[in-house]
């Protein structure tokens, strides 16, 4: 399995530092999330890959091992193991068409198995990564006043035309579409209260949207399960965002882009494309541009 003690140390000189899902500029690449991302002839130990990740800082560091014809990867934030990243995954397929050419490359996580496509033309890295399957379930009411109330929300704040749903693709997400852009710019909540939330309910990420158009939405995700108050990109919850934009036929297929980081700080605001057909459950494609970092 790849996944005995290492006989390397860890240190953070190894790690690989990027952002995905950066926008392209007239002056370069800017925004992004930046992940870290770890390769090695085997994976450490879990402690190590935690305290190593704690040190990076990073929301979220990938750590990737050769596993027959593909690649056994974890991913860890600062504060926990999560089962599956769509920023340090598209940071990972970076690396790896760094290091191995383009290319798409088997990924083997905890749970699933996905591919990542890499590549480096002119100069521009890049990244696209298929999902595992999706799927939606009702939120019981009681968990969802707990949820809107952490944000000091009321019910009328949601759209009516997307029903709060956990959203699942690869992990568990929390989607919140909202009427009205203003509330997505306000968004706040205390971090100790929203990892209890989150922790206890087994969400990743709560994602909070708001629809500029059908195939335009922007969006924040809270993220205090691993520890950080928000992600400027997050391909995993936007995946899963895509399976319920799928399955209420809003739209039911093709391309859909998503704008977020806008709202955190100058230059943080990130491009991603969602592409995936009408297949009920099937994976959801995602991709973006790749910035180096350091």
């Amino acid at each position: 399995m790849n996944e005995h003690p290492s006989p390397q140390t860890l240190d953070a000189a190894d790690v690989l530092r990027l952002a995905a899902f950066a926008e392209a500029g007239a002056d370069g690449d800017t925004g992004g999330n930046p992940a870290g991302v770890w390769i090695g002839a085997a994976l450490p130990p879990a402690d190590d890959m935690q305290r190593l990740a704690r040190e990076i800082g990073y929301s979220e560091t990938a750590f990737a091992a050769p596993q027959g014809q593909g690649w056994r990867v974890r991913y860890f934030s600062p504060a926990a193991e999560v089962p599956f990243c769509g920023h340090a995954t598209i940071a990972l397929g970076a690396a790896l068409a760094l290091a191995h050419g383009d290319g798409v490359f088997a990924l083997v996580l905890n749970d699933a198995r996905i591919t990542v496509e890499g590549t480096h033309r002119d100069g521009v890295l890049a990244a696209a990564l298929q999902s595992p399957p999706t799927r939606t379930t009702a939120v019981a009411p009681a968990v969802l006043a707990e949820a809107l109330a952490l944000f000091g929300l009321g019910a009328e704040a949601l759209d009516p035309c997307f029903p709060p749903v956990r959203a699942h693709a690869g992990a568990d997400h929390l989607v919140l579409m909202l009427r009205e852009r203003a509330a997505l710019r306000g968004m706040a909540y205390d971090l100790a209260a929203g990892r209890t939330l989150m922790t206890r309910e087994g969400w990743v990420t709560i994602l909070l949207g708001w629809a500029e158009s059908e195939r335009v939405l922007h969006t924040r995700n809270a993220f205090a399960f691993g520890g950080v108050l928000e992600d400027p990109a997050t391909g995993a919850a936007t995946a899963a965002l895509a399976g319920t934009l799928r399955e209420l036929g809003r739209p039911a297929q093709g391309r859909v882009e998503v704008i977020q980081g806008e709202d955190i700080a100058p230059g943080a605001r990130s491009l991603l494309s969602v592409d995936y057909g009408p297949a009920p459950g099937s994976s959801i494609r995602v991709s973006g541009r790749v910035r180096r970092l350091g």
